[in-house]
């Protein structure tokens, strides 16, 4: 039988959820494993490993941890507990032991994951430089802003670049999981326990599960005038001179200063407005598709769909249904 060691890093207000998920689904593999072939063909072996002998976790339980030795074939990296506009700088300043950890484990050639904003601890400890990362879509563009070399992707569930491995929001850690069990066990193995678990099989997204309103950061005052201005006009064509009007400037300033303002055209804005307003519809409503196609200004349901599916990740008729 082989053994897999995977180091899970502990520390100060880390997310309990994790720790204790990403091994009970891996552990649950291995008994699956030993069923369907008499004896399971890997062990995952998770140890939980930090610097403080019972490290404080989120919501206060504290949890024995063993300071980490000899090498590892994973090294896990969970997020915490936070909110927006959190002082990351102070938070991660404090984990400096933990941060040269990361970077001395990788340095030495051990693959490296984090689970949600975990990826602000790997950014931290320079291991994302130029590769494609992700992690929460809530601190998509907090991430953005502190480590601009990342290449981030902040609708995606799950990526891998070069030995790291990042991924979304808080049970995303299910995802990463069971992308373990399928690379160390096979894709039946992977299948059969998220039967046996209850879990997704095939999220590739987490956009479907964006909050618009709470991912949204302020806007300046001339584009957040402009998106009071189309909230309150969806259903009406668009007509860029006539916007201009309405904000007494050239429609080439206009498209300048949005821009300029939110990197989106004024016409995307408005699209993304609709989406928005859409979304809320199909989740509060009884409203058909169709009439809530018209609703937010559009006459085809099909490209308005399609359109829809871009922004959400997943047809109208699924978000509804979801």
């Amino acid at each position: 039988m082989k053994t897999l060691r995977i180091a899970v890093l502990t520390y100060r207000g880390c997310m309990a959820t994790q720790l204790f998920g990403l091994a009970d689904v891996l552990r649950i593999a291995s008994q699956i494993d030993a069923l369907r072939h008499g004896s399971s063909r890997v062990q995952f072996d998770v140890q939980m490993v930090g610097f403080d002998t019972a490290v404080a976790v989120s919501g206060g339980l504290r949890l024995p941890a063993k300071r980490p030795r000899g090498t590892f074939d994973l090294l896990i990296v969970p997020g915490l507990l936070a909110e927006r506009g959190h002082r990351w700088s102070t938070t991660l300043a404090a984990l400096a032991p933990e941060l040269a950890f990361i970077a001395k484990t990788f340095a030495r050639g051990t693959p490296v994951a984090s689970v949600c904003v975990g990826a602000f601890l790997l950014g931290e400890a320079g291991l994302l430089d130029g590769r494609q990362v992700t992690t929460s879509w809530l601190f998509a563009k907090e991430f953005a802003t502190r480590y601009p070399a990342a290449r981030l992707q902040a609708d995606a569930m799950l990526l891998e670049d070069g030995g790291v491995i990042t991924t979304a929001a808080v049970t995303s850690v299910f995802d990463l999981a069971l992308h373990l069990v399928k690379r160390h066990l096979g894709a039946a193995a992977a299948t059969a326990t998220a039967q046996a678990t209850l879990l997704p099989t095939a999220r590739t997204s987490q956009a479907p599960y964006v909050d618009p309103e709470a991912a949204a950061s302020p806007l300046p005052s001339f584009s957040n005038r402009l998106r009071d201005w189309f909230d309150s006009r969806l259903a009406e064509p668009y007509d860029l001179q006539r916007v201009a009007r309405a904000f007494h400037v050239s429609g080439r300033t206009l498209m300048r200063r949005v821009k300029a303002e939110t990197g989106d055209s004024p016409l995307t804005m408005l699209q993304h407005a609709r989406v928005d307003k859409a979304r809320r519809l199909l989740a509060s409503t009884r409203w058909s598709v169709a009439r809530i196609t018209q609703e937010v200004g559009y006459n085809d349901a099909a490209t308005f769909a399609r359109l829809f599916a871009r922004r959400v990740g997943e047809p109208p008729s699924a978000y509804r249904k979801r």
